[in-house]
């Protein structure tokens, strides 16, 4: 079987990735919140890189999973897969009702929309009891996956959050290269002609809208798993900003741009937290730097000097 390169490079990422336990430069804990976030800003990069739309509301499906997820696990004492499930059946819900309102919009007009709908789910969170209020769903159990993983250990935990983050990382590549993703693209690039040809636009924006508010909820939901906590930042707008920012640093249209992208911000919100309130300037001048430096994020840069698609 002939491969790639571009897969090649990615059975080597994941297997660099399989390592991260047996060494002592990178705290597990990290990584796995790393994956967390990169499966969001992954899901933000299929609506902005691949069809061409700009969300600024996305938190809310990343966080009412987690709420959902954490809730499911600790009340009701459901395993870990159902959990994550749950929290995703969810998003993917409320991605379709956000979705119809949404396409009727182009734009910075539809940018808004996502985000004024956001914001009545912050609301909301605020206001009904399951959520907690500011002090959120703490302690959330990790559970046993499928009944026989005990996910408490920090290293089965940390393989069972590469899995999904591979899985993921799986189901958006197929998308984007099956013709689902091609018309997505051409929606992108050209939505008259795309009219023209005959594809119902509305259709196809609708479906690119719930599929990735469904994977930012399966992101939102590992994460209460991982941190074993859901809170109000969950839902708050600054996290979907959060996702735009990595899916820009990282490489829009790429498929490891969100991965790469995450990781940096993870690693800039860990690094600086001791600055206090400058680690917001610290972040955005470092942000500015990066994206007059890298035009095409840092992995759209060097997919372009070598190339090959990443």
């Amino acid at each position: 079987m002939n491969l790639t390169l571009t897969t090649k490079i990615s059975i080597a990422i994941v297997a660099l990735l399989a390592l991260v336990p047996f060494q002592g430069f990178v705290y597990d804990l990290f990584m796995m919140k790393v994956f967390c976030f990169a499966i969001f800003a992954a899901s933000v990069n299929l609506l902005l890189g691949f069809a061409g739309l700009l969300s600024f509301g996305h938190a809310a499906f990343f966080g009412s999973a987690a709420y959902v997820t954490a809730h499911a696990m600790k009340e009701w004492g459901v395993t870990p897969e159902i959990g994550l499930l749950l929290g995703v059946l969810v998003s993917t819900g409320l991605g379709y009702v956000f979705g119809m309102l949404a396409i009727r919009r182009q734009g910075i007009y539809f940018a808004m929309i996502t985000l004024a709908l956001a914001q009545v789910i912050f609301f909301l969170a605020t206001q009904v009891k399951f959520t907690n209020g500011e002090d959120g769903i703490q302690g959330v159990p990790r559970g046993m996956f499928l009944g026989l993983v005990d996910l408490s250990s920090s290293t089965a935990m940390y393989y069972f959050t590469l899995l999904v983050f591979v899985l993921a990382f799986l189901s958006i590549q197929r998308i984007v290269h099956s013709p689902f993703g091609q018309v997505m693209k051409s929606i992108r690039e050209n939505e008259p002609r795309a009219i023209s040809l005959g594809y119902d636009v509305n259709s196809y924006k609708l479906a690119a809208f719930t599929l990735s508010a469904g994977l930012a909820g399966l992101g939102g939901g590992l994460k209460s798993i991982v941190l074993q906590l859901a809170s109000l930042s969950d839902v708050f707008w600054h996290t979907s900003g959060e996702g735009v920012l990595m899916t820009i640093l990282g490489g829009i249209g790429t498929l490891w741009g969100p991965v790469v992208g995450a990781a940096v911000v993870v690693n800039l919100q860990n690094y600086l937290a001791n600055l206090g309130g400058w680690s917001t300037i610290a972040t955005g001048a470092i942000f500015v730097i990066c994206v007059l430096t890298f035009r095409r994020g840092i992995v759209g840069e060097i997919a372009h000097k070598l190339k090959i698609k990443l």
